[in-house]
């Protein structure tokens, strides 16, 4: 792959990874955030960190298996939903 084709690439698939936890592109983001010196994920929580390491582990998986990207962003949102609510029901253990 050519090196400008594979920053695409990663763009592309983190645009995915941060419309799966946060609901918008870093574009979007930049665009209603224009004051903002940091990105999205600068922005971010520790949680939303975490589910976000997570989330780029299953989506490597999700692509080794040939996933295609809108299949693979309904999945990912769903886990992004789930883990973003586990630590309130553990809690309540």
């Amino acid at each position: 792959m050519i090196p400008q084709r594979q920053c695409f690439t990663y763009a592309n698939e983190a645009d995915v990874l941060n419309v799966a936890l946060f609901g918008i592109t870093a574009k979007e983001w930049r665009q209603t955030h224009p004051d903002s010196k940091g990105n999205i994920r600068d922005e971010a929580s520790l949680q939303q960190l975490i589910v976000l390491a997570n989330l780029e582990s299953i989506n490597a998986e999700l692509i080794r298996q040939g996933i295609p990207q809108s299949e693979r962003l309904l999945r990912l949102n769903a886990s992004a939903k789930q883990m973003m609510q586990s630590p309130c029901r553990r809690s309540s253990h």
